[in-house]
């Protein structure tokens, strides 16, 4: 019982910060199953079956707070829902020996990808015009992809390229992200219930982390505006990259001292990321 509250916490405060984000759902709710003892093929499958409720209710409540592009959402989500389903599809291939080293080096380099691109990341002057098939249907696909393999990564490839585009405001981006997010979803759960069935699904997990997204996927919508979204980012970036190494260190045959320094190491780093950010906010709003 204690297993499944502190997984409907970490789905509350996962899907908090994607629908704030725009990412961090999959990849924080992943890293806690795996690290959890579920091989990477069942986490992923049991939070993207979970991403399919809050996913729903996250695109209605963006919708309804005008912060989604439907013209962006049509042309990005089919593309994303065929690279999940082929993901979905290549991991359950794999054996639980190899796909759980490379899952987590998957997690974790998206982890720095994401910790870096808000703890460096500069506002950008919005461009004119809307972003056309060509660039979202490849973007969609390699998104869908990613986000199956590694259990989430759909928010942090798309979500800061559309930024980096610059044809639609930021909050468009979150929820044009976070809508779409449920047709690769879909497609995702698909792919893993025809490849493992759905014995491999752990559906009190399921509950426990759908339960918390769906309480805190109408508040992310409603805040979108409000939080300041580099905090939130250095903070989930680092945490995919604390609970990840674990396994990355085990793999690699590092145990006792040198384990430890390397855990110090990464959370000296984490802790001057999440400072430099909350100072940079400081002097931004003197």
């Amino acid at each position: 019982m204690q297993t499944l509250i502190v997984i409907a916490i970490a789905g509350l405060a996962a899907q908090l910060v994607d629908g704030s984000l725009g990412m961090g759902y999959g990849l924080t709710s992943s890293t806690l199953l795996i690290f959890a003892g579920l091989s990477p093929a069942a986490a992923s499958a049991s939070v993207h079956l979970a991403e399919v409720g809050t996913t729903a209710l996250s695109g209605i409540a963006h919708h309804r707070f005008g912060n989604v592009d439907w013209h962006a959402v049509r042309r990005i989500a089919i593309p994303g829902g065929i690279g999940a389903f082929l993901g979905a599809t290549l991991l359950s291939s794999l054996s639980t020996e190899s796909a759980k080293p490379l899952a987590s080096t998957l997690l974790f380099t998206l982890g720095i990808y994401v910790l870096l691109r808000f703890l460096l990341g500069k506002a950008r002057v919005q461009r004119k015009g809307r972003p056309g098939l060509r660039f979202l249907a490849p973007l969609g696909l390699i998104g869908g992809f990613v986000d199956a393999t590694g259990g989430g990564g759909w928010g942090p490839v798309t979500t800061p390229t559309l930024l980096a585009d610059g044809r639609l405001a930021p909050n468009r981006v979150i929820g044009t992200v976070s809508a779409s997010e449920f047709i690769v979803a879909l497609s995702a759960s698909a792919g893993f219930f025809t490849a493992l069935g759905g014995e491999a699904v752990r559906l009190e997990f399921v509950a426990a982390l759908l339960a918390g997204g769906l309480i805190a996927a109408p508040i992310a919508a409603y805040l979108v505006r409000h939080l300041n979204p580099r905090l939130l980012g250095v903070i989930v970036g680092g945490f995919i990259c604390f609970t990840n190494a674990r396994v990355l260190l085990s793999a690699a045959g590092i145990k006792g001292d040198p384990f430890f320094y390397a855990y110090v190491v990464l959370v000296a780093a984490w802790s001057l990321a999440v400072a430099s950010v909350v100072s940079s906010i400081r002097n931004e709003r003197k």
